[in-house]
């Protein structure tokens, strides 16, 4: 490999690390804070006659909860954070494909900067979210702007060979592990640093500007990184288009490869379990063990460090042995026993084994499941292929943390958890009839 070559490879991978490891930032800095966000803003709304949030409450308590009673801890924030989480996740699942369609179109220099510089605004606004619906805004557009992970997943593939792909999309599976940490912990972290005293303006510090703000600094180097470093990955002579982008949902049968189809429906499913479980897990803890948003943090770094070791190491050095399909299926496997673990883990023990094996299971599928889409796609279709994947993952995103906060709400946690376990059985079957793919000599190298 020239040396020109080998420090575009450095630079790509660098600037999709930071990208992917942001976006996840963006979507889980809020999983410890559902609690006290659901608190400060309904407090807020009684000083000033109700509002939006106080209106959802009222509805969701509207239903009664058969055979609950978890003491102080309210069954209502379940619901309300589901519906927040969902938003960001829904507008990448529309916004993954559009974009990873436009960069094998234009390139994928330009639509990393465009979905970068919303990232920042999107955090700007947070920071000064004193009415929940700048809250809302801010999560729009970071939703829009995270989009961006089927294209800085393209651009993996773009500098990695076919044999060594799995390896290259290890890396966004440490990036996404990375960000699983930082993000609660920020979250966790930040709400015992304030930034100045608030008041009940539309705009205005909140207990959660300071999460906010370290967030858009991160977004800023990642922006700068990008405008600086990165060069672009995808030739000219490589792209193509096929008339106007649309959401993954429409796009899913115009993949000619039955391969290809059967991993994004996998990834679906799988995520639609993982996300609800992800989501889920903050509030179990709360109401099983009564954790603090620090205690949430070391829970959650427990999480994010088993997912860095495993990807890091195992993966990386024995993907090539086992192979993408058979790894995919271990993890599954390893999921389902970790949620029934879970579902009945009432002491702190059996609840940190079986978080620690979810995380292994995690660590397998989720590179693997992105290599097999990617070796199974032509050059030419790499963005457009791993947009619908991403965008399959977004739309789980979406419904999984409504649906296991429904579960979750009316049935309890040990029959969510259980759920979740059931749900992992259809990527299982569906991944059985995809093939494994071949490695054939590349000229590029990994």
């Amino acid at each position: 490999m020239k040396a020109s070559d080998q420090k575009v490879k450095r630079s790509t991978f660098g600037v999709v690390f930071l990208t992917i490891f942001l976006d996840m930032v963006g979507f889980s800095v809020l999983f410890p804070l559902f609690p006290e966000m659901l608190d400060h803003y309904l407090a807020r709304e009684a000083r000033l006659g109700g509002g939006l949030v106080t209106d959802f409450v009222d509805f969701i308590l509207s239903f009664s909860i058969v055979g609950q009673d978890a003491g102080s801890f309210r069954f209502e924030t379940v619901i309300f954070g589901g519906a927040l989480g969902s938003l960001y996740a829904v507008l990448q699942f529309f916004f993954a494909p559009i974009w990873g369609r436009l960069s094998d179109k234009i390139g994928r220099r330009p639509v990393l900067l465009y979905t970068l510089g919303g990232t920042c605004l999107g955090y700007l606004l947070w920071i000064f979210a004193g009415d929940f619906w700048i809250l809302v805004l801010s999560r729009i557009l970071g939703g829009v702007a995270s989009g961006n992970l089927s294209v800085a997943t393209a651009a993996i593939a773009d500098v990695t060979s076919r044999e060594n792909r799995s390896r290259g999309m290890a890396l966004v599976g440490i990036a996404f592990g990375l960000g699983f940490i930082l993000g609660p912990a920020l979250g966790g972290f930040s709400f015992y640093w304030q930034l100045s005293s608030f008041s009940d303006g539309i705009f205005s510090f909140t207990p959660f500007s300071s999460a906010a703000l370290i967030s858009l600094s991160l977004a800023v180097l990642n922006l700068l990184w990008v405008w600086v470093r990165f060069r672009e990955t995808l030739a000219e002579d490589k792209r193509g288009s096929d008339g106007k982008p649309k959401p993954a949902i429409f796009q899913l049968g115009r993949i000619e490869n039955d391969a290809v189809r059967k991993t994004c429906l996998a990834y679906l499913f799988y995520m639609i379990s993982f996300s609800g479980m992800e989501f889920t897990l903050t509030f179990l803890a709360v109401e099983r063990f009564s954790y603090s948003p620090r205690e949430i943090v070391n829970m959650f770094l427990l999480i994010g460090l088993t997912l860095i070791f495993a990807q890091g190491f195992f993966v990386r050095r024995f993907v090539g042995k086992i192979g993408e399909r058979r790894m995919a299926l271990l993890g599954i496997l390893l999921g389902t026993l970790a949620f029934l673990m879970i579902s009945n883990s009432f002491d702190e023990i059996t609840f940190f084994i079986a978080l620690f094996l979810m995380s292994c299971g995690v660590a397998l599928i989720s590179p693997t499941l992105t290599a097999l889409t990617s070796l199974h796609s032509g050059e030419s279709d790499q963005g457009f292929h791993l947009g619908i994947f991403r965008s399959s993952g977004s739309m789980a995103r979406a419904c999984g943390p409504l649906l296991a906060g429904l579960v979750y709400f009316t049935c309890g946690s040990v029959t969510a958890y259980v759920f979740g376990a059931v749900i992992l059985l259809l990527p299982f079957l569906i991944l059985r009839k995809v093939p494994q793919p071949t490695h054939p000599v590349s000229e590029k190298v990994a």
